[in-house]
């Protein structure tokens, strides 16, 4: 019936046939009183009758008021403040979905109108947004570039603000900057690096009068001690002045060339003290002009030399094992050289039957094809040999064994000898055979094969199976230049939403009750950063409760006991995620929750979570109004947010989803007037009944007033 009306009677209308039927409710209920106390009158007397009549018709119209009061708030109400909620996502959250105007059917044309606004928004959002596209993809395309190439780059890049925050790293840098938590945009280099150096490059360039100088420093990781060389320029900001100047800054980690040349220094300083003094013994029996008169000088002569020698043998072995540690090398696959050096020995007409085990090689793989085409090239030339092979393979000493056979003569050492003395077209001077062996800290030498066959040896010091090596740098590069021009705001309050670093957490648990006993078993965490999420800056662990978890908590997180027994425990895990969300506003979807389980384990942590706090639930509130339901899965859906059901209950999961619901309302909240963070906090404790604020007084203190 209510859709009939809705279907055949405009808005207008159907509000003046409401309130008329309001007031002939109202008449009736009066009517009906007079006449049940006309009734009365007989029996119990005038007063009584009006008494009775006047509760009649008063309970009538408070009933009729009540059922107006529900009608409107389900069918106006509530409506509009839906619709609202549907229109302000489309307009600044980016929501692509049609708007569900089902709610609103009672409210004539608004809805139709609404539907028809936001579809013609999304329309011109669309085109808009295909325009900036054509316009931007070349852009686009050489920023993609640029980020390789500095994320490539062998030395760590970085970009400061003059207060020293990070505004741009590459993955080198981030490499450098390792420790309990790794370099992240908008923190502050100098919890990395000692101050001490970069303050001083830093006030030298900005007293300079020279605008492109340039300050070599040289520093120290404040968490793994390893020395770094540095490089400091000044980049100045047309609106500042040079002494809030931001500064570009490139490192690069000497510790290991330090270390390799003291150990070289202390060497020479031993080889020098080692042979000098059996010298000087054995030049002074010499000298004693006795050396043939009795046995004795003859023993001393014998004892002397052969310390002289054994010193120099032992000695010159050390010398051979460091010498390969200062070249440069790379890592390379085995069957990627071999492949090499048949290329380069096809091109000279060389036909060379190579093969090779799945491993690493660490070495100048340029120097070590041309050294091994060398050879082969001299091998047929000079002596005819023939059926040349090539094998690599692992020696079983953490290395491996390069084997070069053929059929034909027996190789002469001298011959090799010669073959390592001439130079090789490798594009450095003077480069030959016996120095790249000597850079790689090795030699090599001929031996007889199989029947028929002979060889030439080659060891490489650094070979490892393939699928084991180190993990693989991150290529990329992170930045936002923004931060270059952000002026500090002071107090948190009145921090503008957009410049709050945020990181957004999600953990899982042994079930909902930390008070009797239940405990985190996984955490995750994101940094968001200008309203935007920092890819490549996550935190994620598992946690060992020191419980076993029930089986109906791994029914919906799916984590088992099996899988948290070598895991960390709170205290490691919660310090590790503390350092990680410093100086950062946390956000939650229901963030009590959360809370509830990481302070009461702030003893064992060490740390306080007394961070400024943002709820999803409370902003959903804010944005859609207390009513709507406010689940992580209600509010995405309405966001348009698709969270993947194999992800739902994954602290990572969820935390991915939280921050992307983050992201949307954030203009949402400004789109209604909500700027600041004292701002928001002062909204959404109104919503108090629905959930408790969790933030300490300090964080909002100059919104008191105002809420």
């Amino acid at each position: 019936m209510h859709d009939w009306l809705a279907r055949r009677l405009n808005l207008r209308l159907r509000v003046f046939l409401f309130f008329a039927m309001v007031a002939l409710g109202g008449l009736a209920s009066v009517g009906l009183g007079l006449w049940l106390g006309y009734r009365r009158v007989e029996e119990a007397g005038l007063g009584s009758g009006f008494v009775l009549a006047g509760l009649i018709s008063g309970a009538g119209i408070l009933a009729l008021v009540v059922w107006v009061w529900m009608l409107f708030d389900e069918n106006v109400a509530k409506a509009i403040q839906k619709l609202a909620g549907g229109i302000r996502a489309r307009a600044h959250a980016d929501v692509a979905g049609e708007l569900d105007h089902e709610s609103a059917r009672y409210l004539g044309d608004l809805a139709p109108a609404a539907k028809a606004i936001t579809g013609t928004l999304a329309e011109t959002k669309n085109a808009l947004a295909e325009a900036v596209e054509r316009e931007t993809t070349r852009l686009a395309v050489e920023n993609a570039r640029l980020q390789s190439l500095l994320a490539d780059v062998p030395a760590g890049v970085l970009l400061c603000s003059p207060d020293h925050q990070i505004v741009f790293y590459n993955a080198h840098a981030q490499e450098l900057l390792s420790g309990e938590v790794s370099a992240g945009l908008d923190r502050s280099i100098l919890d990395y690096i000692r101050a001490g150096p970069l303050q001083n490059a830093y006030a030298r360039l900005t007293q300079s009068e020279d605008v492109d100088a340039a300050c070599s420093v040289l520093c120290a990781s404040t968490q793994t001690g390893e020395v770094l060389a540095g490089r400091m320029r000044l980049v100045n900001l047309p609106q500042r002045s040079a002494e809030a100047a931001g500064y570009v800054l490139t490192l690069r980690d000497v510790t290991a060339d330090l270390a390799l040349r003291a150990g070289r220094e202390e060497l020479l300083d031993e080889i020098f003290d080692k042979v000098r003094r059996p010298a000087a013994n054995l030049q002074t029996v010499l000298d004693s002009g006795v050396a043939d008169q009795d046995a004795a000088t003859r023993k001393a002569l014998l004892v002397e030399a052969a310390a002289l020698t054994h010193a120099i043998t032992d000695l010159g072995s050390r010398y051979d094992d460091a010498r390969g540690g200062w070249w440069p090398m790379e890592e390379i696959r085995a069957s990627e050289l071999v492949e090499s050096v048949v290329a380069v020995t096809a091109r000279e007409g060389i036909t060379l039957i190579a093969e090779a085990e799945r491993l690493m090689l660490r070495c100048d793989a340029f120097q070590i094809v041309a050294l091994l085409s060398h050879l082969c090239g001299r091998l047929v030339e000079v002596i005819g040999a023939a059926a040349l092979s090539l094998r690599i393979a692992d020696d079983g000493e953490g290395g491996a064994l390069v084997t070069l056979g053929w059929k034909g003569d027996v190789l002469q050492v001298g011959l090799l000898e010669g073959w390592l003395d001439v130079a090789l077209e490798v594009g450095l001077a003077n480069v030959t055979g016996r120095t790249v062996l000597a850079a790689h800290g090795t030699e090599a030498w001929p031996e007889p094969g199989a029947v028929g066959r002979n060889l030439i040896r080659l060891p490489l010091r650094e070979a490892w199976p393939v699928g084991t090596p180190a993990p693989a740098v991150r290529r990329s590069a992170v930045y936002d230049f923004d931060l270059m021009d952000r002026e500090p705001s002071g107090e948190l309050a009145m921090t503008p939403l957009r410049e709050l670093t945020c990181v957004v957490f999600d953990t899982e648990t042994t079930g909902l009750l930390p008070s009797s006993g239940d405990e985190i078993v996984q955490i995750a965490a994101l940094r968001l950063l200008g309203g935007k999420r920092i890819h490549g800056e996550a935190f994620e662990s598992l946690v060992n409760p020191g419980r076993p978890i029930p089986a109906v908590a791994t029914e919906v997180h799916h984590i088992t006991n099996e899988m948290v027994a070598g895991a960390p425990d709170i205290g490691t895990v919660g310090r590790r995620f503390h350092a990680f969300a410093q100086g950062s506003v946390l956000v939650a979807h229901n963030a009590p929750f959360d809370l509830e389980f990481l302070r009461r384990r702030e003893a064992e942590i060490g740390k306080s979570f007394d961070h400024p706090v943002l709820d999803t639930v409370l902003l959903s509130a804010v944005v859609f109004g207390q009513s709507e339901v406010h689940t992580l899965d209600a509010l995405t859906e309405r966001l348009g947010i698709t969270i993947p059901p194999e992800a739902r209950h994954t602290a990572m999961g969820d935390t991915i989803a939280t921050a992307a619901a983050l992201e949307k309302m954030i203009p949402m909240l400004e789109g209604r007037g909500y700027r600041t963070f004292g701002e928001v906090i002062a909204a959404v404790r109104q919503h108090g009944r629905l959930l408790k604020d969790v933030n300490s007084p300090e964080h909002v203190s100059p919104v008191k007033a105002a809420t």
